[in-house]
C-alpha cells in the first residue's frame, strides 16, 4: 500500500466529518466560557439554560461538605455496594477507616462526586453484577437527594481492558490505527460505550492521544494510535464522538502529551524533553481537536515538561500547564480529571502539596489521593481558613454537574439487568471488535513464503513465547483450525527453558513465538535468535508493539498483532491459515539507533493472490 493511498483511508465517516469540520474550523470547544452552556443531549432550544438552572439549584443545596466530595474520584472494594465478603470489608476500613465497611458507607460518608471501577478491587466480575454494584452505589449517593455519581473506569480496550467476560472488547489503539479507517475508531467506541453505559459506567477514561514518538516509551506503545499527530487528531476525534454518542463521557488523555516520554508516571519520573515548539506542534493538536469536539473531560498526567513549567513542577500540579495552556490557551472550560495522585511520580510530594497543588493548578476531579479522608479534609480546612476561596470550590463543583447533568444522570443515573442482557456482549458488538481486529494484522515480513499456514493440514505447530495466557490461547485457537498446535510458554526465558523450547521446535513442522516489546528484554530476543538458528520455519509475532522486529533483522516471517487480548488473537489465528492481512503500520520503525528507517508508516504486505 503506497503512502499516498494509506493517508487517503484516514476517512471519518460524512456525519463525523460534518460535525467536527466545523468544531475545527471555527476552533470552538462545546463549552467555552463559565455560563450557561448547551447540553449536546438537550432536548431543543433553552436546553443549555435548564441545565444551568438544575446545577446551580443543586449546588444552593449543598454543604461545603458535599461540594468538596464533589471533587473527589475514589475506589471502593466490593462487588456490592453493601459487601460484607471480609477481605473487602478489611481493604475498605483500610483507607477510609473501621466505620466504612463498603461501598455505600463511603458514599454515604465523604459524598465523592465519583467511584472508579478496577478488577484488583473486586468490582468486575460480570456485567449483571457491575450493573448491581452500580444501581447500589447511586441509591447510596441519592439520600438525602444527594448528586448522583460519576461511575467510570479504565476502558481503552486492548492492552488497558477492565470490563469482565462476556463484553465485547476493542483490540486497542495502536490496532486501530493500524486499520488506517477512523470509522472503526468511532464503532469500537460506540460499542464499548453502548456496553459501559448498560452495566451503570457514565465515564470512560479513554481514549488515549498521546502521540507515540518514543518506540521504548513504556506509558503508552500501544495503547496510542500512532506516532503522527495528524492520525492521532484523527482517530482521537472519532472515538470521543464514538463515546459520546453513546452518553458516555470520554476523557482524552495524557495531557499534555506523553508519547515522547520513556518512563510510566504510574511507576517512575516521566519526563518530556521538547521544546515549546515541538509540544505544540507535535503533542497539543489531538488534544485541541479533542475540545473542538466536546470532550467531557481531559486527564493530565504527572509528566515533567521543563518547556512548560521551568520549575519542573508535574504537569497535574502545574498551574502554567493546566490553567495557563489548557484553560487560557485551548479554552478548555470542561472537567479536567487528574491522573491517579498515588502515581510514583508524586512521591516526593506531601499529600497537602499534592491536593491543594492539583486545585490550585486548575482540575476539578482529584483521582485516587493516596489517603482518601485526609485529603478531604486537607481541602475542608483550606477553604475554612481562606487558603482556598469557596469561589474556586464552586468553578469545579459547577462543571462537573454540569456534565452529570449533560449525561442524564440527575433524571436517571440507573440501569437494569435488561440493559445488560441486550446491550453487552451483543453479536453485533463482537463483530464490530472482530472486524477491527481483522483489519488490524499487519504483515511486514513473509520471505519464506511460510504463511499462510494451511488449515486442516495436521501440522505440527509450537507455539511459544512470552504471554501466560496468550500462548495458550493461540494454540487453542490454532487447534480449531486443524494445526495440531502445542504450547509451550517462555515469559522472559533463561538458557535452560530456550534450551528446551528449541528441542521442542526441532520436531514441529512450524514454530509461531509471540514477543511483546522485545526491545526492553534480552531474553526475549534470545528465544527468538535461537529458534532462528534451528533452521526450521519461524514465524515472530508481536503480540505489543511493532518495534520488535528492529531487534530480528535476520527473521524471515514477521506478523504485528498490536494486542494479546482474544479479539486480537482470533484475528492473528484467521490471517496464520489464510485471511488477508490488510493492516498496516501506523508508526514508522526505524533502527534500534534510531538512525535509520526500517519500515515506514504505512507498510504492510498481503499474502500472494490468483
Amino acid at each position: 500500500m503506497s503512502l499516498r493511498k494509506a493517508r487517503s483511508a484516514l476517512r471519518l465517516p460524512a456525519v463525523l466529518v460534518a460535525a467536527c469540520g466545523v468544531l475545527l474550523a471555527s476552533g470552538g470547544s462545546a463549552w467555552s466560557g463559565g455560563g450557561p452552556v448547551s447540553d449536546p443531549h438537550g432536548d431543543g432550544p433553552g436546553a443549555g439554560q435548564r441545565t444551568d438552572q438544575r446545577v446551580r439549584a443543586a449546588m444552593a443545596r449543598m454543604s461545603l461538605a458535599e461540594k468538596v466530595g464533589q471533587m473527589f474520584v475514589l475506589e471502593v472494594f466490593g462487588e456490592t455496594a453493601t459487601t460484607t465478603r471480609a477481605t473487602d470489608v478489611a481493604a475498605n476500613q483500610a483507607l477510609y477507616g473501621s466505620d466504612v465497611h463498603n461501598g455505600a458507607e463511603v458514599v454515604r460518608k465523604f459524598r465523592p462526586g465519583g467511584i472508579i471501577y478496577f478488577t484488583n478491587t473486586n468490582n468486575m466480575n460480570n456485567p449483571h453484577q457491575v450493573a448491581q454494584l452500580s444501581n447500589g452505589l447511586q441509591r447510596a449517593a441519592a439520600v438525602d437527594h444527594g448528586v448522583p455519581l460519576q461511575i467510570s473506569t479504565d476502558q481503552e480496550g486492548g492492552f488497558v481492558t477492565r470490563v469482565p467476560p462476556p463484553t465485547a472488547v476493542s483490540p486497542g489503539n495502536m490496532a486501530l490505527g493500524a486499520t488506517f479507517e477512523p470509522a472503526l475508531a468511532f464503532s469500537t467506541a460506540a460499542s464499548t460505550g453502548r456496553q459501559l453505559r448498560a452495566m451503570g459506567i457514565n465515564m470512560d477514561h479513554a481514549p488515549v492521544v498521546d502521540v507515540n514518538t518514543n518506540p521504548r516509551n513504556t506509558a503508552d506503545g500501544t495503547r496510542a494510535f500512532s506516532d503522527r499527530t495528524a492520525t492521532v487528531s484523527t482517530f482521537g476525534v472519532a472515538a470521543v464522538t464514538g463515546y459520546q454518542s453513546t452518553r458516555i463521557a470520554a476523557t482524552a488523555k495524557h495531557f499534555p502529551g506523553l508519547g515522547s516520554a520513556e518512563a510510566n508516571p504510574d511507576t517512575g519520573i516521566a519526563v518530556v524533553n521538547e521544546t515549546r515548539e515541538q509540544i505544540m506542534r507535535t503533542d497539543i493538536p489531538p488534544f485541541r481537536a479533542a475540545i473542538a469536539a466536546g470532550v467531557k473531560s481531559i486527564m493530565p498526567t504527572a509528566v515533567v515538561v521543563p518547556a512548560l513549567d521551568p520549575t519542573r513542577t508535574p504537569a497535574v500540579l502545574s498551574k502554567p500547564i493546566i490553567t495557563g495552556l489548557l484553560r487560557d490557551t485551548l479554552g478548555y472550560d470542561g472537567v479536567v480529571v487528574t491522573d491517579a495522585l498515588r502515581a510514583d511520580a508524586l512521591a516526593s510530594y506531601s499529600q497537602e502539596q499534592v491536593i491543594l497543588g492539583a486545585i490550585r493548578a486548575g482540575n476539578d476531579e482529584l483521582l485516587l489521593p493516596t489517603d482518601p479522608p485526609a485529603a478531604i479534609a486537607t481541602v475542608l480546612t483550606a477553604v475554612r481558613t481562606g487558603a482556598l476561596s469557596r469561589q474556586r470550590i464552586d468553578q469545579s463543583v459547577y462543571r462537573i454537574l454540569r456534565m452529570k447533568a449533560g449525561l442524564g444522570l440527575f433524571e436517571d443515573p440507573y440501569t437494569t439487568s435488561e440493559a445488560v442482557d441486550s446491550r453487552v456482549g451483543t453479536a453485533a458488538d463482537q463483530a464490530v471488535m472482530a472486524e477491527a481486529a481483522r483489519r488490524s494484522i499487519t504483515l511486514l515480513r513473509n520471505q519464506a513464503g511460510v504463511l499462510p499456514l494451511k488449515a486442516n493440514s495436521g501440522r505440527h505447530v509450537l507455539v511459544t513465547g512470552w504471554g501466560v495466557n496468550a500462548v495458550p490461547g493461540l494454540a487453542t485457537q490454532l487447534s480449531g483450525k486443524g494445526l495440531v498446535a502445542t504450547p509451550m510458554w517462555t515469559g522472559s526465558p533463561d538458557a535452560k527453558t530456550i534450551a528446551e523450547v528449541v528441542a521442542a521446535a526441532g520436531a514441529a513442522d512450524v514454530t509461531v513465538v509471540l514477543t511483546n516489546n522485545a526491545w526492553g528484554d534480552v531474553t526475549q530476543q534470545n528465544l527468538v535468535k535461537a529458534l532462528l538458528a534451528t533452521g526450521k520455519p519461524v514465524v515472530v509475532v508481536a503480540v505489543g508493539g511493532p518495534y520488535d522486529i528492529a531487534y530480528f533483522p535476520t527473521a524471515p516471517t514477521f506478523l504485528a498483532a498490536y494486542g494479546y487480548r482474544d479479539v486480537s488473537l482470533a484475528a492473528v489465528t484467521n490471517t496464520l491459515t489464510g485471511t488477508q492481512p490488510v493492516g498496516r503500520l501506523p508508526v514508522t520503525i526505524r533502527t534500534p539507533d534510531g538512525k535509520k528507517v526500517l519500515y515506514p508508516y504505512g507498510s504492510g504486505i498481503g499474502y500472494p493472490t490468483t
